[in-house]
């Protein structure tokens, strides 16, 4: 089993690169934390999604370590890495999103892959949880994937607005929806989204993707295919964006794929703003106090 840490967003509302912000007693980073987590699940290799202009600051901070670890490597997420036929338009400046990032690793990947954030802190649980399930699937298994959700409520930031992924699963736990609510915050004890002028209520206990996927080596042709679909319509848009929940929603309405909704009562932690930073390195010290993580982490 691979690890995949999307770490090329340089988190705007943040103001800086939150991947290197360290949040644990000894300077751990949450990336850290996400690969001691998944080693104890059984993966066996990481590979991390970066930009260029980040390459010296990332290898300081986190790779040059991690390799000493587990099985690492590193790929670029680049503007102009388009499929065949397709050419950068100029001006360009935007990253093509999430879809893309999965994609620029596409000639590392031949096994089963989880998807993270590097930004976020999904909880042991999480990653045990993949691990089962890709121990579930058959040889060779294609279309089968999974997504570990957790309960929106535990999901908001104090300091303003996030983006989630809201999942409707069927009977079968097998995700039928997934919605995307772009603007979403807590006014007083209820959270909804905003839209337009409007503010829509959201279940607290509904469940939100984080970005914790599951899959196997086959969605990368299909994110090709789906890529070139999107540049045919969005190449010239200079915001358009190509993220992962799109992408597998629109799968989901095709009936091309199973996503399976592993749900996960763990803690998750993140920070959108600087003031969650606060927020993670108090539960990150609670965890290392119930003997949850050694500190230092890495003995």
């Amino acid at each position: 089993m691979t690890l995949l840490i999307m770490a090329a967003g340089m988190g705007s509302r943040y103001g800086g690169i939150k991947q290197i912000e360290p949040v644990g007693a000894a300077g751990e980073l949450i990336i850290d934390y996400s690969i001691y987590d998944a080693i104890l699940a059984g993966f066996e290799k990481v590979i991390f999604v970066i930009r260029r202009d980040i390459e010296k600051d990332f290898r300081e901070a986190i790779f040059d370590r991690i390799q000493k670890k587990i099985k690492a490597e590193y790929v670029f997420q680049e503007l102009g890495d388009l499929p065949v036929g397709f050419k950068l338009p100029e001006g360009r400046k935007k990253p093509w999103g999430t879809a893309q990032a999965i994609w620029a690793a596409r000639g590392k990947i031949n096994e089963p892959f989880c998807v993270i954030n590097a930004d976020d802190f999904y909880g042991r649980e999480a990653y045990e949880k993949i691990a089962g399930f890709f121990k579930g699937l058959k040889k060779n298994s294609q279309g089968q994937y999974a997504l570990v959700a957790y309960k929106l409520a535990g999901t908001i930031s104090e300091q303003g607005t996030v983006s989630r992924g809201i999942c409707k699963a069927d009977n079968l736990g097998n995700i039928v929806e997934i919605n995307e609510r772009l603007k979403i915050e807590k006014r007083g004890g209820t959270i909804g989204y905003i839209e337009g002028e409007s503010f829509t209520p959201l279940a607290s206990d509904s469940e939100a993707s984080m970005n914790f996927w599951g899959f196997t080596p086959d969605l990368m042709p299909v994110l090709e295919q789906e890529f070139k679909e999107f540049l045919t319509v969005n190449i010239n848009d200079p915001k358009a964006e190509y993220p992962i929940p799109v992408v597998i929603g629109k799968l989901l309405k095709d009936k091309a794929v199973t996503v399976n909704m592993l749900k996960s009562r763990g803690k998750w932690l993140g920070f959108t703003y600087p003031e969650d930073k606060a927020v993670v390195m108090a539960e990150i010290k609670k965890l290392a106090k119930a003997g949850i993580y050694p500190t230092p982490l890495w003995k």
